[in-house]
């Protein structure tokens, strides 16, 4: 294993690039100016408190710094080593996490699937709302039926929730993570709240899962929208 490899995997390593990340989105929320959309979507959630908040694989940044002060979350984060580096990041700012994998696949148990959907369950009747990606694992912007089936589980409804800022870089991988960057004009969009019933069977819950995948790349296009037309003064 080359040495720099060895290095990234000690856990002062991780925790140190950990704060750091944390120290620099506290930064970009800062200097960025935020439009929510709609405006008073923090008075909506507080009312239906806890809520299961849908994000974009690569897309989940500016959640810490874009969530208001003082509503309790905790956020689904991998066990693989990087996942230490995004869950040290995410303590720093004040969310608890969770580890494991929302993978309903063959690797749900290997990837502490079953533990994780449990905490997740756990955290919801404690009343911390529970923040995760929708995507199926590697597949980027195709829900997966996980989440969905968290609500049904749960009881509680899924905001999709989409974040952009106006200057920002775009990494070519699997779910092109945007690295957020200061000084821009941030948006934070949700969707209308959905519930999924106790009972839905199959065909239901496949009707659920296309309707939050709709609902999130809407959001996202429009979150998007905001950023880019304000950037050009539109």
């Amino acid at each position: 294993m080359p040495l720099w490899k060895d290095i990234a995997r000690q856990r002062w390593v991780r925790v140190a690039l950990g704060v750091a990340a944390a120290e620099y989105l506290r930064f970009v929320g800062f200097t960025s100016r935020f439009t929510f959309e709609p405006a008073d979507i923090y008075a909506r959630v507080e009312a239906e408190q806890p809520i299961i908040l849908a994000i974009w694989h690569g897309q989940h940044l500016l959640v810490p710094v874009a969530r208001e002060a003082g509503v309790p979350a905790k956020i689904l984060v991998s066990r693989h080593h990087d996942g230490e580096i995004h869950a040290v990041a995410a303590e720093w700012l004040g969310v608890s996490t969770i580890r494991g994998s929302g993978n309903l696949g063959k690797t749900f148990v290997r990837k502490g699937g079953v533990v994780a959907f449990q905490a997740m369950l756990d955290a919801l009747a404690e009343g911390f709302s529970v923040v995760l990606s929708a995507d199926v694992p590697k597949v980027a912007r195709v829900a997966g039926l996980g989440i969905i089936k968290l609500a049904q589980a749960s009881g509680r409804p899924i905001y999709g929730a989409a974040y952009a800022t106006s200057h920002r870089l775009v990494l070519n991988n699997w779910d092109r993570t945007t690295i957020n960057l200061p000084f821009s004009r941030a948006s934070a969009v949700a969707t209308e709240p959905m519930r999924v019933p106790a009972d839905a069977g199959t065909e239901e819950l496949e009707a659920c899962r296309r309707l939050l995948e709709d609902r999130l790349s809407a959001a996202t296009r429009r979150a998007y929208e905001i950023v880019d037309r304000s950037h050009r003064g539109v």
